[in-house]
C-alpha cells in the first residue's frame, strides 16, 4: 500500500462519526437488561461478546446469565442514539443524561458497567 493511500485511510479514519448511545444486553430468558453508554456502539457490542465468550466480562451477573442460557438467549439493542457534529468533542455528559433516561424508564435495568 501507497503513502498516499495509508494518509487518506488514516484521515478517513480520525474523521469518522461512529454511532455513540445507549445500548442494551438483555437476556430474553429472565427480562435483565444491563445498560450502558457507547462512544462507539459495534466496537462496544463485539467487545462485549467476546468478554462474555471468554468469562472474562467484569459484571458477575451478566457473565452468570450468558453462561447459564448461552449467547442466542441475549439481544444486543441501541436504545438511543446521539446526535452529535465534532466527533473530537467528549459527549459523555448527554450519553450520561440518554442513560439516566433509559434507566428510569425500565426500573428493571441496571447498568451493565458501574
Amino acid at each position: 500500500m501507497d503513502t498516499a493511500r495509508k494518509k487518506q485511510l488514516l484521515e478517513e479514519y480520525k474523521n469518522r462519526k461512529p454511532e455513540m448511545g445507549v445500548i442494551s444486553v438483555r437476556c430474553i430468558m429472565t427480562g435483565e437488561a444491563f445498560l450502558g453508554i457507547s462512544k462507539d456502539t459495534k466496537t462496544d457490542f463485539n467487545s462485549t461478546r467476546c468478554k462474555l465468550a471468554t468469562s472474562w466480562h467484569p459484571n458477575k451477573r451478566l457473565q452468570e446469565l450468558w453462561n447459564q442460557y448461552g449467547e442466542k438467549s441475549f439481544e444486543f439493542l441501541v436504545l438511543k442514539v446521539l446526535k452529535y457534529e465534532d466527533p473530537a468533542a467528549d459527549h459523555t455528559d448527554e450519553l450520561e443524561a440518554l442513560c439516566e433516561q433509559c434507566l428510569a424508564a425500565d426500573k428493571g435495568a441496571r447498568r451493565i458497567w458501574r
